[in-house]
């Protein structure tokens, strides 16, 4: 190989070199954040924990419809939630393999709750309050759904639920921990805690920004996620609402939100076909607040629900 020629190659590819570092569409997206359960997670099996979610689950829903509280098919809020989640579904399988194989289930209760959750092997319920009480948009509803999704992808639950069962098992648990022992047995133990377990903040905020980056490659402005938590801190009144109990405070999470979005803005973007710089400035109701909508079946919505 002459000297010119090599000088020639070597100058291609730098220059390829620079185009591809420089490509938005072949740089690395979205958050940064590790897919999966940790190794601790690993202790309860995946199954038993789902498999105790599904009889909960529609547990929850026999009970809400004993009272009037399931919504129809045909109810317009859950159509909403539906779609929503019809497009949001199609990306979690990029955090779990195993998300494909989950019969993911979309339910709403009348509830003034201000409330949502996704339990493990994907099954989601929002309470109206939530809906009602925010006026969200689409792009906030699925700012929300994306969130409590993530739990279930990050397995968050079955993390927990090892955690618990290490620490109160002690040392007896300890004698047969290389060989699980009862440990298959014990994630039924635990499933009564499902729709009522509090994540830790770490699990919160990661699943602020997974949920941030599937949202986003939906199609839907994750720009919502400041708006969304900003309604949330407007009705917390003297005391954080059941939703925020264990969340990172509405400061700390916007800032960290603020700093994630321009990871996942180029994934809402071109949903559009558009550029960055060429999104609309972000609108939202976030302004218009008011007392929710009220109705006859009000009464009907305070009605208390297991949880």
């Amino acid at each position: 190989m002459t000297h010119r020629l090599h000088n020639t190659l070597a100058a291609v590819a730098i220059a390829a070199g620079m185009l591809f570092a420089g490509s938005p569409a072949l740089a690395q997206e979205g958050v940064n954040v590790r897919p999966g359960g940790s190794a601790v997670s690993r202790l309860i099996p995946a199954e038993a924990l789902e498999k105790q979610a599904v009889q909960e689950y529609a547990q929850l829903k026999q009970e809400a419809a004993a009272k009037g509280l399931l919504a129809g098919t045909n109810d317009t809020q859950l159509v909403r939630l539906r779609r929503i989640a019809n497009r949001i579904l199609p990306h979690t399988a990029k955090w779990n393999a195993r998300a494909s194989e989950w019969p993911w289930e979309v339910n709403l209760i009348k509830s003034d709750e201000i409330n949502a959750f996704c339990m493990p092997g994907g099954k989601i319920a929002f309470f109206t309050g939530i809906i009602n009480k925010l006026k969200l948009t689409d792009d906030e509803i699925a700012m929300v759904m994306g969130h409590e999704i993530a739990h279930a992808l990050q397995e968050h639950a079955r993390e927990r639920a090892a955690k618990s069962e290490l620490t109160n098992a002690g040392a007896s648990l300890l004698s047969q921990f290389f060989g699980l022992g009862d440990l298959g047995n014990m994630a039924l133990g635990v499933g009564a805690q499902l729709m009522s377990l509090k994540f830790s903040r770490g699990d919160e905020s990661e699943a602020d920004l997974v949920g941030l980056d599937i949202a986003a490659r939906a199609g839907y402005d994750p720009r919502a996620s400041i708006t969304l938590w900003q309604k949330m801190g407007s009705v917390g009144g003297n005391g954080p609402i059941e939703f925020l109990s264990t969340h990172p405070s509405g400061t700390s999470r916007i800032a960290e939100l603020e700093r994630q979005i321009p990871n996942v803005l180029p994934l809402y973007a071109r949903t559009k076909g558009m550029s960055v710089a060429q999104l609309p400035p972000y609108r939202s109701n976030v302004s218009n607040l008011g007392p929710a909508p009220q109705d006859a079946g009000d009464q009907n919505r305070s009605a208390p629900l297991r949880r």
